[in-house]
C-alpha cells in the first residue's frame, strides 16, 4: 500500500514566538505516492504531475508500518528527532537576520525611490521581471543542492542549513506550523550582503552615479526581494486553509509558487521541480534535464549517490 497522510494544518502563522503545534483536529498533508518524478521529457512530467494533482490536500491518516512509527508527517521518527535540533543559537540567528535584512531593505527601497527617474521605466521593468527570473532559477539551484547533497552531521552548515530540508520531506507541513522568523531567517540571511553592498553605494557614490546605475539596482533588488520571500512563498504553497485572498490570487495566476505545482516536487524521491519562488523554470529545466545532468556530473566525479541523506532520514522507524 501507498503512504498516505492527512490534510494540510491550517496557514495561519502562530506568530513570532516559535513553533506551535498543529491545531485539533486538522492533520498534515498527504504525502504524495512515491515514483520517479524526473523525467526524460515533457510526457513524463505531466505524467508525474497529473498524479500530483490527483492527491488532494484532503486524505486518510497515514499508514502505520511494522515498527510503530509513522512514515510521514509529524509523529515520524526522523521528523521529530530533526525538530529536536533546532537550537536557541539558531533562533537567535534568525531573529539578528530579519531585523537586520529588513531594516537594510527600507533603506535601500527609500532610496532607489529617490533615485528613479521617468526615462528609467523601460529598464527598471525589464529590470524587475529579470530579478524574479533569476530569483527562481537561484531557489532551484540552493534547494536542488541543499536536497541532493550534504549531511545533516555536516559541521554548522548541517544542522543549520540541510536540517529544515530534510524535516520538510518527512514532515512537508511542519513550515506551515513555523512563524515568520524560522520561516524567512535564512533566506534573510542570506541577503544581507547584497543588501549591505546596495546600501554602501547609496551613502558613498555620487547622485550622478547613482541615477546612472539606478536600473541595475533595481533589478538586484528585485532579486533580493524575491529570494527573502522564497520560503514564505514556499510556505504558503502547503497551506491549504486560512490564506488571504491576494496570496490565492496570485497563485492562481501563477505569479508566484502554485499549491498545485508545487505538489510535484513533493513525489518521492523529490528529484524535480526544484524552484519555489514562482516555479516558472520547472518545467524548461525539467525539459532539458538540468538537474539530472548536474546529478550525473556530481556523481561521476566524487562517487557521491544524490539525495543518500535524504533517503535515510525518511527510512528512520524509531
Amino acid at each position: 500500500m501507498l503512504p498516505r497522510a492527512a490534510a494540510l494544518a491550517p496557514g495561519a502563522s502562530p506568530g513570532l514566538g516559535g513553533r506551535s503545534p498543529p491545531p485539533a483536529g486538522l492533520e498534515e498533508e498527504e504525502p504524495l505516492p512515491r515514483g520517479r518524478a524526473m523525467a526524460s521529457g515533457g510526457a513524463a512530467a505531466e505524467s508525474v504531475q497529473r498524479r500530483a494533482e490527483a492527491s488532494g490536500p484532503q486524505a486518510e491518516a497515514a499508514e502505520e508500518p511494522e515498527g510503530g512509527s509513522r512514515r510521514w508527517g509529524a509523529q515520524h521518527a526522523g521528523a521529530r528527532e530533526l525538530a529536536e535540533l533546532y537550537s536557541p543559537g539558531k533562533r537567535l540567528q534568525e531573529w539578528i537576520s530579519v531585523i537586520l535584512c529588513f531594516s537594510l531593505i527600507c533603506f535601500n527601497f527609500y532610496n532607489l525611490l529617490f533615485y528613479l527617474r521617468l526615462e528609467h521605466t523601460p529598464s527598471v521593468i525589464v529590470g524587475i521581471f529579470a530579478g524574479v527570473i533569476t530569483a527562481d532559477f537561484l531557489s532551484g539551484l540552493f534547494h536542488w543542492g541543499a536536497d541532493t547533497w550534504g549531511s545533516v552531521e555536516l559541521p554548522i552548515v548541517g544542522k543549520a542549513f540541510i536540517r529544515p530540508f530534510r524535516e520538510h520531506h518527512i514532515d512537508p507541513t511542519a513550515i506551515t506550523r513555523h512563524d515568520f522568523i524560522e520561516t524567512n531567517g535564512d533566506n534573510c540571511f542570506m541577503t544581507l550582503v547584497p543588501l549591505a553592498n546596495m546600501a554602501y553605494k547609496f551613502v558613498s557614490f555620487s547622485p550622478e552615479a547613482l541615477c546612472e546605475t539606478c536600473p541595475w539596482e533595481c533589478y538586484v533588488f528585485a532579486l533580493i526581494i524575491f529570494i527573502t520571500m522564497t520560503n514564505q512563498i514556499h510556505k504558503w504553497s502547503h497551506t491549504y486553509f486560512g490564506l488571504p485572498r491576494w496570496v490565492i490570487f496570485l497563485q492562481d495566476w501563477h505569479v508566484i509558487l502554485p499549491r498545485k505545482h508545487h505538489r510535484i516536487h513533493h513525489v518521492s524521491p523529490h528529484e524535480t521541480y526544484f524552484c519555489i519562488t514562482t516555479g516558472w523554470l520547472n518545467y524548461p529545466l525539467e525539459k532539458i534535464r538540468f538537474w539530472r545532468c548536474l546529478e550525473n556530473i556530481i556523481q561521476g566525479v566524487t562517487g557521491e549517490k544524490p539525495r543518500a541523506d535524504d533517503m535515510k532520514w525518511a527510512q528512520k522507524i524509531k
